[in-house]
């Protein structure tokens, strides 16, 4: 993978360290973002055990998504776009800003250097499309509102405090902390950590636009890709009847 692709995934010792890689603030765009879903793919196919999702830079985990290439968040959020059964730990340096918050909630564990900031801005700027909603069940509901409709900036302290980041660390222990934590994870046992994984998911409650992610994800996405859909697309193009195998 090139070091300028928009999303840059390194097998280290079956722990993938996924990167956000832009060079302006790692801003979400669409292209990042199917490059994004793709490395959930490749991860889920993968034998690495535990993923780090991470910004490249120090400025920005990323700066949030780009309103003139505006991606949908949902499709490429783990656990909503993608079914992703293993651990994700968050490494955070610097501004995590709208989709950003959205991509740490779905996240496992949550690593955060001292300077990280937490901004979710969708009320001054006029526009949301409700994934934001779901941090609710993830830090206390007061705290959920001041980010949401106040707008106002979660400091890596105050998130550590509320229980939406793990670990506090100066930004050049930020890497040591996240792989500490990932390799404790690939030393248990995937089956179980699978099992407790998708458990606890079920306990969670979930928005509204979550949900219709799921439910998208489960027709658009699914079927899109699906061997039955390129038959069809053959099939009519050449004139005859399809074949369907049901996958």
């Amino acid at each position: 993978m090139a070091s300028d692709d928009p999303v840059i995934y390194e097998s280290r010792d079956d722990i993938a360290v996924i990167t956000l890689n832009r060079p302006n603030l790692n801003i979400l765009t669409v292209e990042l973002g199917e490059a994004l879903r793709q490395a959930w793919l490749r991860f889920n196919a993968s034998n690495d055990r535990v993923a780090i999702l991470t910004g490249a830079g120090e400025k920005a985990f990323t700066a949030g998504a780009d309103l003139g290439d505006l991606p949908e968040i949902w499709r490429f959020s783990p656990g909503t776009g993608v079914e992703v059964e293993k651990p994700i730990i968050a490494a955070v340096d610097g501004w995590c800003v709208g989709g950003g918050v959205v991509l740490v909630q779905f996240c496992d564990l949550c690593v955060a250097t001292d300077r990280a900031v937490f901004r979710y801005p969708e009320a001054k700027v006029g526009f949301s499309g409700g994934m934001i909603a779901s941090i609710a069940a993830r830090m206390p509901h007061k705290v959920a509102m001041e980010l949401i409709l106040l707008g106002d900036d979660l400091t890596a302290q105050r998130a550590y405090d509320v229980g939406f980041v793990n670990k506090v660390v100066p930004p050049e222990e930020l890497m040591d902390a996240a792989m500490a934590y990932a390799e404790t994870l690939k030393a248990n046992a995937p089956m179980v950590l699978a099992l407790m994984k998708r458990f606890t998911a079920q306990v969670i409650p979930k928005g509204p636009s979550e949900l219709a992610g799921r439910a998208r994800r489960d027709t658009d996405v699914g079927i899109a890709e699906s061997d039955d859909f390129k038959e069809g697309v053959d099939a009519f193009n050449e004139k005859r009847r399809p074949k369907f195998v049901g996958r």
